[in-house]
Formats: structure tokens, sequence, C-alpha cells
């Protein structure tokens, strides 16, 4: 059964073609036929219930107001910029500082040692870079995470970081394989000292078969812990590689609460020169990455508790109507990635699903953005009171007391605008995600033009991460044109 049709590529000669998004035994498929090479077919989404759950929380975003180009009709992607075709503005950026990096690992996409040179904007570039995301309207990009090849290479990083805070940015991250944290507590509390958020460390596995820089990894998040740093996991996941050690990576940051704020789980994205049976045998998708932390899991974490990015978009529509000023909009396309929260309790791990029943919440929250809306000034603090009420009858009672912090998340982060909050409610809570980047096998155009994560570049573009780094491959004409000598 044809669902609808998109815009994709051949998987060959990477040519715009027309596709088609199919239903066929449960699942979702891409066909599509490019004139040169023949037919298609690749699958897009594993579980077609999940598939349809997720396209309810279909939100098209409203873009920016300053696009860096102005590009014509039918010219997507080929004319990136951010353009004036895009539909969501920039959450998080990248920058990547420099190509050198001090691992190879097989699938990295940024594809560091094999380029030949070295990529590695001035300290100038960087911050040119920064201050265009900041210029960005209605709302300047609020977090930028330094990236690389490996971002602890640079001499300045400290120095770049410190004027990422000085502009403005509430969060600066770095993307790092740990090495250097895990063999210097120093330049971990430099890093600390010089402004930065949240360390996003490559974590493959809690095996040596898994994962060949475990101790280092290990001695990184005692590091971390120990000086307070936050830090993030981030595993690539490759089928029949280490998937099926994702209930045990999520248990590990359980086991290191204080310092382990989430997993950002990222199944991997086919970016170099694999093959079709390099497709065929390591392929995972979200829903089944999200089977395998039920079953690992003993279903404590169900597939069913985890939600699209764009479900939080009422939240945003909440705090523009109470404040009356733009916010940033979660506006992904619905089929990118799926979050949840759980609890780290005396009792094991509580999904935040377990105390709220969350689809009765945003439809109380999306009430409360109705009648804020069409109040005065008095009105809005009725209604708000009101909504509150309302929605506190969606909470499910719980005696593990991490409702109460649910409640300060929400009331101080959402509308007092007290981004402190955050930080105690991620002290017994663990964010769960999963992020699946594109690559030619399963590109769709209406994904790359709702992408909210935005490399920039030193010529003064942003540029959506899956044409970044596949599709076209903006990453390879940017490194190239600006490398070192």
């Amino acid at each position: 059964m044809k669902i609808k049709m998109t815009t994709t590529l051949c998987p060959i000669c990477k040519a715009t073609i027309e596709g088609s998004i199919v239903e066929e035994d449960g699942r979702i498929w891409l066909e599509r036929e490019c004139p040169e090479h023949g037919q298609f077919r690749d699958l897009y989404w594993s579980d077609a219930g999940l598939y349809h759950k997720f396209d309810k929380f279909e939100t098209l975003g409203r873009g920016v107001e300053n696009p860096n180009v102005i590009a014509k009709p039918g010219t997507c992607p080929e004319n990136c910029g951010l353009c004036n075709y895009h539909n969501s503005g920039t959450l998080l950026a990248n920058i990547d500082l420099t190509n050198r990096c001090n691992l190879a690992c097989d699938f990295c996409f940024a594809n560091a040692q094999a380029c030949g040179f070295v990529y590695e904007p001035s300290y100038d570039e960087i911050i040119g870079m920064l201050k265009l995301l900041r210029e960005q309207k209605p709302v300047p990009a609020p977090a930028v995470q330094f990236s690389g090849g490996e971002p602890t290479m640079r001499d300045d990083l400290m120095e770049i970081i410190r004027k990422a805070k000085e502009l403005g940015f509430p969060q600066v991250q770095i993307a790092t394989n740990g090495i250097k944290l895990g063999k210097d507590i120093a330049y971990v509390e430099e890093l600390k000292n010089a402004g930065l958020s949240t360390v996003y460390l490559h974590f493959d596995g809690v095996t040596k078969e898994t994962n060949f820089k475990l101790k280092m990894d290990e001695k990184a998040v005692a590091n971390c812990e120990k000086v307070g740093l936050g830090l993030v996991l981030v595993p690539t996941i490759i089928k029949g590689r280490n998937d099926h050690e994702a209930g045990a990576i999520i248990q590990f940051a359980a086991d290191h609460i204080r310092t382990v704020r989430g997993v950002n789980f990222q199944p991997i994205a086919f970016t170099g020169a694999a093959s079709e049976e390099d497709v065929q045998r390591e392929r995972i998708t979200i829903p089944e990455l999200l089977d395998d932390i039920e079953q690992q899991t003993g279903g404590v974490i169900r597939k069913n508790d985890f939600y699209p990015v764009p479900c939080v978009v009422p939240f945003s529509d909440l705090v523009e109507a109470y404040t009356g000023r733009p916010q940033i909009r979660f506006t992904p396309h619905q089929h990118c990635g799926a979050a949840t929260y759980v609890f780290i309790t005396d009792d094991g791990l509580v999904p935040i699903n377990r105390m709220i029943d969350v689809e009765s919440f945003f439809k109380s929250v999306e009430t409360m953005v109705e009648k804020l809306k069409k109040g005065g000034s008095l009105n809005k603090y009725r209604s708000l009171i009101e909504g509150i009420r309302e929605t506190h009858e969606a909470v499910k009672k719980s005696e593990t007391g991490s409702t109460t912090m649910f409640w300060k998340l929400i009331g101080k982060t959402l509308v007092m605008q007290n981004f402190d909050a955050l930080r105690d409610f991620h002290w017994n809570a663990l964010f769960i995600g999963t992020m699946h980047f594109m690559d030619r096998y399963n590109y769709d155009l209406s994904r790359v033009q709702r992408c909210c994560i935005h490399y920039a570049t030193p010529d003064g573009k942003l540029i959506p991460f899956c044409t970044y780094n596949s599709g076209p491959v903006y990453r390879e004409a940017v490194w190239s044109n600006h490398r070192r000598a």
C-alpha cells in the first residue's frame, strides 16, 4: 500500500528522483526508480504501527526569517544554506573544529584520516560561524556542539568554548572520543571552568568486544563525575556488532547517573563506501533498536514509552503564548528520532510513562495554549492556573518522588524560563534517545527540509546534518575548499 510520495536519491548516482513510501507486511519501505540505474527498494521504518503513531505528531516548522540562501523552487538539496524553503530553525549547531583525530574508527562518517589534507578553520572563522548562529531569527541557535575529527586536538579549544558562552549560547558541547578526558582530569576541570555544558562521549558498548577503548571511556566518565561535568553517551549501533548491548549501555548510564545525563543511540548511517550487502547485514532502524531495548531491559523500558521529537512542540506553544516571545521549536521530521525519560530510583528504572499519561498531558497543554491565546492579561493568569490543574489530573500517583521533580522541570523551565531546573531534574533522570541520520539508501527530502541539526561552515552557510554527511555530501566540498596549507 502506497502511503505517500517523496523526493529521494538514486543510491548509485545520487540523482534526485521521485520515490514512494510504501507499507507492506507490517514494514515501511522506500521505493524509487532511477532512469539510468533501475529500481531500488530499501527499508525505511521496520514497524508500520509505530510509524503511524509517530505520524500523528507531524509538525511543520516555521523556518527562519533570515535564510542564508534564497533558493529557486525545486533546487533542494542542491542549494543548502539554510534556504528559504527550510522548515526548521537551528536547535543544535555543529562546528567541525578539525578533521584531525587520534583514532580511525571504520564507521566514522567524518572519515577524517582518509582526506589526505587538514581541515581546520581559524579561530576568527569559528567566531564568525558562532555569530552567524546567534544572529538567526526569530530565535538564535541555543546550542552548539564542537566536533571533528577530534576537537580536543585543538590547542585553542578552551578559548573557543569561552567565546561561545560569551556570545550567549546556553548549551555548549563537545563530541569526543574521550581519550584526552580519560588521561587528564585537569583537562576535564579546565573544560568545565571554560563553560562547557556537556560532553558527548562516543561510547559503543560495555565489553572489550564492542568497545576497544572501554577502559579509557570509564576513566573519562569517572573524571567527569569528579569535576561535576555532565556527559551523554553516544553509541553508534550496528546490527550484529553491538545491538545486543543496548540495554547494558542504559544500565551503565544509570549506574553513573551522577554525571551521565543521557544515552543518545545513533543507528549506523552508511555514508562511506558501504556495499548493499553491508547495508542488509548491518542496518538497524529505530523500531528495531527500541525492540532491543524492551527485550534487554526485561520490559522495564518499552517501545511504546518512546515518542518522536515534535511531541514537545506544545510546550513551545505554551511558552510563546504566555510570554509573547518566539521560542525554539522542536520541529524535525517525526521519523528522525525517538526519546523518553527514565527516572533512577531505589527500586530501579521508572519510565516517565509510568507516572504520567503522556498523551493526556500533551492535550492538556494544548488546551492551556488555546486559553492563553484567547484571554487578556488576567484571563491569562486564570487560564494558566486552570491548565496546571487540568494537567495535574493527568499525572498518575507515584511513590518514587520523581513526579515532584517533573513538575519542577515543567514549572521552572517552561513557565519561569529557569534553566537551572534542568540540572536538578537530571540529577535522577536519564534521557534515552535515538536519532537515525540518513544515507543514500533511505534518503527522504522531507526529512532534510525539517532538519534541526545544522553544520555551520566558514563561508557563512548552515547545512542540514544529512546533506552535510550524505546524499550530496557537502562536508567533502567544505573541507576541501577550506583546507589548510
